[in-house]
């Protein structure tokens, strides 16, 4: 929790109390369904919960924005993000139904109400959101194409409608190959410890698809 408050210091209380209890709610429904690695758990408050948070350093999402979580797993990267913004409405998706249910669970725990969890895949909704955001399940240009018909035409935050995907590594060809004008943020710009050496948001703007809006 050091590392949360460290970065994030203006949590209210109930915030700060749903932050805290993330580890014991992962913890239990890790040892039931294998939803975080082993040795990611062991760094649970930075590799997923501060992860996933990088996001609001780059987006601080305006109330009333809507925001799909494409294979969420778990709920990495919008239950962090849901805690941090309770006015702000989170659609968690995933392929695997085990993982959705933990998703319910975990939301119900910490009282969150503006989380969604649906066991569905992105070409599969009808609904359109403000953002859509993730953690690498694939290559961008794979996932510009499965989420290109969910992205809401007008545009109200400071960034315009798009992508905001959670990457690591070298992306040079992935950058290439998705042939989409982007903008990559270096988390370690943000947070100065060694895991986020090589991780990044990419953000992709809708425009970049569609035209002007």
């Amino acid at each position: 929790m050091e590392l949360i408050t460290q970065y994030f210091s203006d949590l209210t209380p109930k915030q700060f109390q749903q932050f805290a209890q993330l580890d014991a709610l992962y913890q239990l429904w890790n040892a039931k369904i294998n939803v975080i690695s082993r040795k990611d758990i062991d760094g649970f408050y930075e590799r997923h919960v501060l992860h996933s948070l990088g996001i609001a350093k780059i987006m601080p999402f305006l109330d009333g924005t809507t925001v799909l979580d494409v294979g969420t797993g778990g709920g990495f990267p919008g239950i962090p993000l849901a805690i941090l913004y309770p006015n702000v409405r989170f659609t968690l998706i995933d392929s695997i139904g085990k993982k959705i249910k933990v998703v319910e669970e975990v939301a119900q725990a910490l009282g969150l109400k503006n989380v969604v969890a649906i066991h569905c895949r992105a070409e599969q909704l009808p609904q359109k959101f403000d953002f859509i955001v993730s953690r690498a399940v694939t290559r961008l240009a794979e996932f510009c194409s499965w989420t290109e018909n969910s992205i809401n035409h007008q545009s109200k935050n400071a960034l315009k409608n798009g992508i905001l995907y959670l990457k690591g590594g070298d992306l040079t060809q992935e950058l290439e190959e998705a042939n989409q004008k982007t903008v990559v943020y270096p988390l370690k710009d943000i947070y100065a410890t060694e895991f986020f050496e090589t991780k990044v948001v990419v953000y992709v703007p809708r425009k970049i698809w569609f035209g002007s809006v």
